[in-house]
């Protein structure tokens, strides 16, 4: 009888293994589950998850608004500003393409504390708050591009403050010039930077716009920046002195 049960064994083992071959005799690669893409996940509409364009100018979401869901920028920029119990208005951010804002709901914020408004036509993924809490939980792949977003932006944050505190007017200005066009990150540079008014600009590094009118001169008398409709940041400015 064990001799009985070894041999049936022995053929389940070769029949699995036999299925596993070719025509040729070569082991077939077994087909796993597809890696999850994230990219590919914010790409499309599905079960909680919409797409929809912006044209310049257009609100996404506005201070005092219920915060549920969270929002992922595929083409564009967002503005994102704070208005004060005064009424003095704050640009705290400008995002880009592949950046998420409104993710403060996910730590239990109830109503946003910004507004979001786009500043040239873009394309924009919104995820229900329960929808990319699930996702987070389920898929490894989205949770780290997920953590690598809020990481980087906690750096931004901290290298603002620093920047506030510590430098010139003038400094903070170069500075966010660079990062609009994106130096210094992995892609690309981008050169040319999307039509920002200078009062945006002043906003952003805390100044007036008389003040960044005449940095703005200064760097393109000196070569740094150009203007042909829109604004184009060169690389020299990285290297301007300190």
């Amino acid at each position: 009888m064990a001799q009985l049960l070894i041999a049936e064994n022995l053929m389940i083992i070769e029949a699995s293994i036999f299925r596993d071959l070719g025509a040729d005799g070569r082991v077939m690669a077994i087909k796993r589950k597809v890696t999850f893409n994230p990219k590919s996940f914010l790409a499309k509409v599905g079960e909680s998850r919409s797409i929809h364009a912006y044209p310049r100018e257009q609100i996404v979401f506005s201070q005092g608004d219920s915060a549920d869901a969270v929002f992922y920028i595929q083409k564009g920029k967002v503005k994102v500003t704070v208005v004060s119990k005064r009424g003095k208005e704050a640009v705290v951010a400008i995002l880009g393409a592949d950046e998420f804002l409104g993710e403060g709901c996910l730590a239990g914020q109830k109503h946003r504390i910004a507004t979001a408004t786009t500043i040239m036509d873009s394309v924009i993924v919104r995820l229900e708050k329960t929808a990319i809490l699930r996702v987070i939980h389920q898929e490894p792949a989205f949770a780290e591009l997920f953590i690598a977003h809020l990481l980087g932006r906690t750096i931004r944050v901290e290298a603002d403050l620093v920047d506030q505190l510590f430098n010139s007017s003038e400094k903070r200005l170069a500075r966010l010039l660079l990062l609009l066009a994106h130096f210094g990150k992995e892609d690309k540079p981008e050169p040319m930077i999307t039509k920002i008014s200078q009062e945006t600009l002043a906003e952003m590094i805390g100044t007036t716009r008389s003040r960044v009118s005449f940095f703005m001169n200064k760097f393109r008398k000196l070569g740094f920046i150009s203007y042909n409709g829109s604004k184009e940041v060169h690389s020299s400015l990285l290297k301007r002195p300190a």
